[in-house]
């Protein structure tokens, strides 16, 4: 039967089990990105590294999904979405095992690598949500989707927490149950996610996306180093250097491509970069939140004056796991004020739940309370702000460029999320209490919290801004030019698969 003439309530069902399956993907690949921020101290005493060698835990990850993501984005639009989205979750099963497996750093490094890459989960889900899902229902199933995001990022710092927890705990315990995760998720996918109706074909650009990806890797490796580098070193100088010269060349490369990786006309159409420029600014709060209240918390009292005496599985369990099943109670909330408000809407609120949570934490983090209700509602305000984004994209991109702008928005958040740990950590290394008992180490001085937490406050006002202005007037959708490649009405429906 084909989906013209399924009856509603049939149709009402595949939807629900479509929108459970991506979700379900999405959440996963976004507890890849903060599931080892808890146990880097285990990994680093198991492998024998340093601290600087550890990093590459998180940094390989986020360099990973820099580099694959808008490339699988794009290839999933040319050769089909669920292909791709199986092919991605495959090697995410994969890289946790390799993760879980490792006796050495490089290895692990690897398996990292392969996990990252299944970022490109998220913006393939989108594309198949406009495909699948009826016109009135998009704006709440994409919500639900990017509302798993914030929640699963949280999630991964709880469960981490929860499995070392003891005495003689393993860090490995968390890259297995990654590999179940990853591997429900592929079930899911494959079992409930129907085939590709849109298919553009055409050639892959690779120039364009080597082209992208060293300049993605040549701009994020200085943040997410920067503060084990030195700020002012030429190493990180001359990366931030390489990223300028290397944008240039890429956008040049774009321009001659008769099939670009990305349009240029989409990259600059002004509500897809104003998403793209809140996509930094909302992955940086999240982030800015994250390990602000997880170090706060953990500060020892007696020695420092502030903080809770937590430990790392009270801090996650009780201070941010709140927040994080409040950002996926709100998801749904938040598409229906897309549906019925508009993106530009649910933005604002975003916006204002944001910069009220930080400058409640900022001005209120002594109690333990005060620090879990700015959480809920900093949770509150990523899953609006997720919400608004992709919306915005898909009323402003053709169907056939919907997965690598999505992709590009997915890595403007994964931007915003390594700049909120570079500015955290340097934030808090750099102001430090002066006076401590001998061989205790340097702990970082209230002051720095504070500061930390204005700062995500000045964030989410900016967000502010770009929805009063930066979204203001008529900027409709981006006309696709009439190419080959472009999939036409008739096209879809003569691709349409039965039911």
């Amino acid at each position: 039967m084909s989906q013209a003439t399924t009856p509603p309530s049939t149709g009402r069902r595949r939807e629900t089990v479509i929108v459970f399956a991506l979700s379900l993907a999405a959440m996963v690949v976004s507890m890849m990105q903060t599931l080892p921020v808890p146990i880097l101290g285990l990994i680093r005493a198991d492998l024998g590294t340093s601290t600087a060698g550890v990093s590459w835990v998180t940094t390989a990850t986020l360099l990973s999904a820099a580099v694959f993501t808008p490339l699988l984005g794009r290839f999933g639009d040319q050769h089909g979405k669920k292909p791709t989205l199986v092919g991605v979750l495959v090697v995410m099963v994969v890289g946790s095992v390799i993760a879980a497996l490792a006796t050495s750093l490089p290895l692990l490094i690897l398996g990292r690598v392969l996990e990252g890459s299944a970022t490109a989960i998220f913006p393939l889900a989108l594309s198949v949500l406009r495909e699948e899902v009826r016109p009135e229902k998009l704006p709440g199933a994409m919500s639900l989707v990017s509302g798993t995001l914030a929640f699963g990022s949280g999630l991964a710092l709880v469960a981490t927490g929860l499995l070392t927890s003891g005495p003689d705990a393993d860090y490995r315990s968390a890259f297995w149950m990654a590999t179940g995760l990853a591997a429900l998720a592929l079930l899911a996918v494959v079992l409930l996610v129907p085939a590709t109706r849109h298919k553009t074909g055409g050639r892959t650009d690779f120039l364009g996306a080597l082209t992208l990806g060293v300049t993605l890797l040549l701009l994020l490796l200085p943040i997410s180093q920067g503060h084990e580098w030195g700020w002012t070193s030429a190493r990180t100088l001359g990366c931030f250097a390489g990223a300028a010269v290397m944008t240039a060349v890429w956008v040049l490369t774009e321009l001659k491509v008769s099939e670009p990786l990305v349009d240029m006309r989409m990259f600059v159409h002004r509500p897809v970069l104003m998403a793209n420029l809140a996509g930094i600014l909302v992955g940086f709060g999240m982030f800015a939140n994250f390990l602000g209240i997880s170090y706060l918390v953990q500060m020892p009292k007696a020695l420092t004056g502030y903080g809770f005496d937590a430990s790392i599985l009270r801090a996650s369990v009780q201070y941010l796991l709140p927040g994080a099943i409040v950002s996926l109670l709100a998801s749904p909330i938040g598409g229906q004020l897309v549906r019925h408000r508009g993106p530009r809407t649910a933005l604002t609120l975003a916006a204002a739940l944001g910069a009220l949570g930080f400058g409640w934490l900022a001005l209120g983090h002594g109690h333990t309370a005060s620090v879990i209700g700015a959480g809920i509602v900093i949770g509150a305000a990523v899953s609006f702000g997720y919400a608004a984004m992709p919306a915005v994209i898909m009323a402003s991109v053709p169907h056939h460029q919907s997965g690598i702008a999505n992709g590009i928005n997915s890595i403007s958040r994964s931007t915003g999320s390594a700049i909120g740990s570079a500015v955290v950590t340097t934030i808090l290394a750099s102001k430090t209490i002066e006076h401590l008992p001998v061989g205790v180490p340097a702990l970082p001085a209230e002051s720095g919290f504070t500061l930390t937490f204005w700062i995500g406050a000045t964030a989410f006002a900016l967000v502010a801004v770009i929805s009063g202005y930066g979204l203001r007037g008529g900027h409709g959708p981006l006309t696709a030019p009439v190419t080959a490649s472009a999939t036409t009405p008739a096209t879809e429906k003569a691709t349409e698969p039965a039911a």
